[in-house]
C-alpha cells in the first residue's frame, strides 16, 4: 500500500512543526519492522515518491516518516530547524534548495563509491549532494498556431513585441527560480532582470505550475510556455489530441538548461546507515527505471536509459551551471523575481 498521509494540527514547538508555511504540506508515514526509521524531507509530491519510498521501506524493513512540501520551504524549513531538524534526507525537486542548504554546511559527506554513481556535473563538487533524475527546460507550443520554423531562436527574443500576451510561466514552481538563478550565474544579475523586466512588460501570462500552462496551450489561451520537457510528455500521454509539443532551444542558449532533483544525508542525522542505504536505492537501476517510468525524466545512474525520444542528455545543454552559484544564489532570487513583479 501506498504511504498514508495523516493531516495533522501542529503546535509551534511540534517536533515537525510546519513553520516553512503554506508549502510544506503534509506528514506521511511507510510502513517497516526491523526497528529502524528514517524521515525525509521531500520537495517531491507523494504521487510520485509516494510509491518508491515504500519500495525501499518494504525491501529493507527501514519505516520511514515523509515531510512533503515544496523544495524551497522544506529546505527554509529545515535551515530554521538548525541543528534540532529530525530530518535524516532531504530529498529536493531542485538544485538550488540543496545548494542553499549545503552552503550553510547542513549536510554529511556521502560515501565515495555512491557519488562516483553520478557524472560530476550532475552533483556538488563538495560530495555532499547528488542528482537523482533530471529533467530539461523547454519551449511548448502548439504546431497548428505555431510552426516549428517560426519559433524564437532564443529564450531572450521572448520579449519581443510579436510575442506580447503569448507566453507562460509558473514563477512559483521550482525549476522556473532553478532557471532564473542559473540565468544570474551565466549572464548576470541586470542582464537577468532585464530579461524579468521585459517579459513582464510584454504581458507574459503567469500560472501556478508547469501542468496549467501546458493546459492553456492547449486551449489557446496561450502560445508559449517555459516548462519542464516531462510535462507535455505526460500529458499527451494522457490525451493525444493534445497538440502541444517541447522545443529544445540550441544548447548554448540560456534557455536551454538542465536540472536534477537530488538528495543528502542532513549532518545531524544519527541513522547515518540507513540513510545512505535510501541514497543507494535511488540509484539503483530499479528506482531510476521506475523515475524514467514515471517521470520521463532523465535517469542519472543504474545503466537505465531514458523512455521515448529524447534526446541524449549530453546533447540538451552546454551546461556548465556552477551548482554551488546556484544554490548560494537561491534566496535572493526568489527575491528578483519579486521584484520584477512576477507572480503566480
Amino acid at each position: 500500500m501506498p504511504c498514508s498521509v495523516p493531516f495533522r494540527a501542529v503546535r509551534p514547538l511540534a517536533r515537525l512543526a510546519l513553520i516553512g508555511g503554506a508549502g510544506v504540506v503534509a506528514l506521511a508515514s511507510c510502513g517497516g519492522d526491523d526497528g529502524s526509521r528514517l524521515t525525509i524531507y521531500s520537495g517531491r509530491s507523494e504521487e510520485l515518491v509516494g510509491p518508491l519510498l515504500q519500495r525501499f521501506s518494504d525491501a529493507t524493513g527501514i519505516k520511514i516518516d515523509v515531510l512533503y512540501g515544496d523544495s524551497a520551504d522544506v529546505a527554509l524549513q529545515i535551515d530554521a530547524e538548525g541543528d534540532e531538524t529530525p530530518a535524516d534526507v532531504f530529498l529536493s525537486q531542485a538544485p538550488g534548495p540543496l545548494g542553499f542548504l549545503d552552503a550553510g554546511d547542513r549536510f554529511a559527506a556521502l560515501p565515495l563509491d555512491v557519488v562516483e554513481q553520478v557524472e560530476p556535473e550532475y552533483r556538488a563538487d563538495d560530495d555532499q549532494w547528488i542528482g537523482v533524475s533530471a529533467r530539461a527546460r523547454v519551449l511548448a507550443f502548439d504546431p497548428s498556431r505555431t510552426p516549428e520554423d517560426t519559433l524564437p531562436a532564443s529564450v531572450l527574443d521572448l520579449t519581443d513585441p510579436q510575442y506580447e500576451g503569448r507566453v507562460g510561466v509558473a514563477p512559483p514552481n521550482a525549476s522556473f527560480q532553478d532557471w532564473v538563478g542559473a540565468l544570474r550565474v551565466e549572464i548576470g544579475d541586470e542582464a537577468t532582470s532585464d530579461l524579468l523586466a521585459g517579459l513582464v512588460a510584454n504581458d507574459v501570462q503567469t500560472y501556478p505550475n508547469n501542468v496549467a500552462i501546458v493546459d492553456a496551450i492547449a486551449r489557446g489561451e496561450v502560445d508559449y510556455g517555459l516548462v519542464n520537457h516531462y510535462y507535455v510528455l505526460e500529458l499527451t500521454e494522457q490525451d493525444p489530441d493534445l497538440g502541444v509539443e517541447n522545443h529544445f532551444f540550441p544548447a548554448d542558449d540560456p534557455g536551454s538548461l538542465v536540472l536534477v532533483s537530488g538528495v543528502a544525508v542532513l549532518d545531524t542525522t544519527d541513522q547515518t546507515d540507513e540513510a545512505t542505504r535510501f541514497v543507494e536505492f535511488l540509484l539503483s537501476s530499479d528506482a531510476q527505471q521506475y523515475l524514467a517510468d514515471e517521470t520521463r525524466e532523465f535517469p542519472l545512474a543504474g545503466g537505465v536509459e531514458p523512455v521515448g525520444d529524447l534526446p541524449p542528455l549530453a546533447g540538451v545543454a552546454a551546461g556548465t551551471v556552477d551548482l554551488a552559484e546556484l544554490g548560494a544564489s537561491f534566496a535572493t532570487t526568489r527575491q528578483l523575481i519579486e521584484d520584477a513583479g512576477l507572480e503566480g
